[in-house]
């Protein structure tokens, strides 16, 4: 089971970060340089995934989805949410098929 935990004290630290010198800290450059700029960092990241998927090293992959996850958070920090908003959102369609919970968007 995954430590929920370790996803809020990462989004915690990343809201400390908003505060910090852009020369100091990779996130606060990060949202320094606003929207496109951490778009720009989760699509990267997103493309490095599928690669490490393709060439089927594990660790590979594990250290990718790591860092999408990662700069995802900074992409939700960035517009004031966090994993938590993530983890209710999951709660929320758990149990929900695929299908049913795809078909409540495009209708809702």
């Amino acid at each position: 089971m995954i430590d929920h935990e370790v996803l809020r004290r990462v989004s915690e630290t990343l809201v400390d970060r908003k505060q910090a010198s852009p020369e100091s800290s990779y996130v606060s450059s990060l949202y320094a340089k606003g929207t496109d700029a951490i778009c720009k960092k989760v699509a990267e990241e997103a493309a490095e995934t599928i690669m490490a998927a393709k060439d089927g090293n594990q660790l590979h992959l594990v250290r990718e989805v790591t860092d999408l996850w990662f700069h995802s958070l900074v992409l939700l920090g960035h517009f004031g949410l966090s994993a938590d908003d993530v983890l209710v959102e999951f709660r929320r369609r758990e149990g929900i098929s695929g299908i049913d919970e795809k078909r409540s968007r495009i209708n809702g």
